[in-house]
């Protein structure tokens, strides 16, 4: 794997460095450019997120603000705090210049080449997974004539609404799994898909997992839709064990191949657990806080004496708080999330399992029973520790003494099931903070740090990329006065009052 990252990084790296809407993309049917096995490992490296947006987006906002992570610093810490640094809270716009420019160059490559249908649905699937990220943190984006500049010569592209977005991204998912319905076998991609190796039945386990994710959005604006995509998800047969997991295994070296989440730790040492996740973990026994966490001061995991840094901390208020000058004795993240090479995952099947549970909770599908459903959840985001290596191995009789002490409770099942969602989506932040909003569980108190973007409230959504002002003029003004101004507070469509 890291020989084909050498190869495809040497002949992509560079168009990552593109600036705005109005670049060209590369010429897809020019017989000199890379293959379209080449491309579609670029794609998948790219959508996984390099350090610039994992550590700016998926860290220092979105895992801070759902408090699974904090922060005693003001430089590195605004989303902890919820002030706003537009270069960061606009870092995922960078996906337009990497991933969807080379989707879409790669589709019309695959036409050019009269590639097999089930080659472009994996591609389509990918594409839905880029854009879903992008839209559920910016609400209206770029999304019908993103990525066009030289298929369609659409230099500055519209704005869609998000209700438009979701329903478009539904069908494509749809459309995609029907494809791949039609063979079990392994596509032409081969090797060169570092997520499944081709594998079809697992591209169309993915297809439908996102759309039982996708379907879920849509619960608080559209309870009725949402009810109808999750009966077709579960239909079209999504995850059913650990093995159909999606995640991208970084390498430690090229710098543009590792983890972007663990390289945002080696830049910024300062990164402690919160408070809210080590005592969630603390209070039920869990198993996984000694393999997530360790101390700053001896590197140990000593299970009893980690602790967690409060969320909306600086020097000044941590000395007034604690008494404390430093963080040392703070739990951080363990050696195994700093590692460079470690996963990144992008859908899990405990995420799977528990909404399942939900639909099974609020719809009587899935079975009617929401408890099985729970359990499978909790005991899949145990186990899928194992992926970053045999340190991160829970034994099974440990699970069982959790499930048994921190039963499912039927009288709290959506907050229940919601908030283990978040316990497993730990460091998967872009999604934690999504289910957050759509959710509303589980409950955080939010911070008030003076001077604040926000007045002491989550944000909402990430802004648009500042650039779009002058290089997408009229089309940013649009979506202004479609969505509403550029701010932390703004709701995007599916997060309503």
């Amino acid at each position: 794997m890291k020989n084909l990252l050498y190869i495809v990084l040497a002949i992509f790296v560079l168009n990552s460095c593109d600036q705005g809407f109005e670049e060209l993309n590369v010429d897809p049917v020019n017989p000199n450019q890379a293959s379209v096995g080449n491309k579609l490992s670029t794609i998948e490296l790219f959508s996984s997120g390099g350090l610039l947006e994992n550590h700016r987006v998926n860290i220092i906002y979105n895992a801070m603000m759902m408090q699974h992570l904090s922060s005693s610093l003001l430089n590195f810490a605004e989303g902890d705090k919820y002030i706003w640094r537009e270069d960061y809270a606009s870092a995922l716009f960078i996906q337009y210049r990497q991933s969807v420019k080379l989707i879409e160059d790669l589709l019309v490559q695959l036409d050019a080449e009269a590639a097999p249908d089930e080659m472009k649905a994996i591609v389509r699937i990918l594409r839905i997974f880029v854009f879903h990220r992008l839209t559920d943190h910016y609400g209206d984006i770029p999304y019908s004539e993103a990525g066009k500049a030289f298929i369609d010569l659409v230099y500055a592209p519209k704005y869609d609404a998000q209700s438009d977005i979701y329903l478009d991204m539904l069908e494509e998912l749809e459309a995609a799994a029907a494809i791949l319905s039609l063979d079990s076998g392994t596509s032409a991609f081969g090797s060169a898909d570092f997520l499944f190796q081709g594998d079809l039945i697992k591209w169309k386990k993915f297809a439908n997992s996102m759309m039982l994710r996708l379907g879920f959005r849509l619960i608080k604006v559209a309870p009725a839709a949402a009810k109808s995509w999750v009966t077709k998800a579960i239909s079209g047969g999504v995850m059913q064990s650990n093995a159909d997991i999606v995640y991208f295994q970084h390498a430690t070296t090229p710098l543009s191949s590792q983890n972007g989440s663990a390289a945002g730790f080696a830049q910024d040492d300062q990164i402690r657990l919160s408070n809210t996740f080590v005592n969630f973990m603390q209070t039920r026994n869990d198993p996984r806080l000694p393999i997530l966490a360790a101390r700053k001061s001896d590197g140990s995991n000593k299970y009893i004496d980690l602790k967690g840094l409060p969320n909306g901390l600086d020097a000044n208020l941590l000395l007034q708080l604690t008494g404390e000058n430093d963080t040392n004795d703070y739990a951080e993240p363990s050696a195994i999330l700093k590692n460079l090479g470690a996963p990144m995952f992008w859908q899990t099947y405990a995420e799977v399992e528990f909404m399942l549970a939900e639909a099974a909770e609020r719809w009587g599908l899935s079975g009617g029973d929401p408890e099985p459903h729970y359990n499978a959840g909790v005991r899949a985001a145990m186990k899928m520790l194992e992926i970053y290596g045999s340190e991160a191995v829970i034994d099974a009789a440990d699970i069982d003494a959790y499930l048994l002490a921190n039963p499912f409770d039927a009288a709290n099942a959506i907050e229940q099931i919601n908030t283990q969602y978040w316990a497993a989506t730990f460091l998967n932040d872009y999604e934690s903070y999504s289910n957050w909003r759509r959710s509303g569980y589980p409950v955080l108190t939010p911070v008030n740090y003076p001077g604040n973007a926000t007045n002491g409230t989550i944000p909402r959504r990430m802004t648009w990329d500042e650039s779009e002002k002058t290089n997408n003029t009229t089309n940013y003004n649009a979506a202004v006065l479609a969505q509403g101004a550029n701010l932390l507070t703004t709701r995007i469509w599916w997060d309503t009052e």
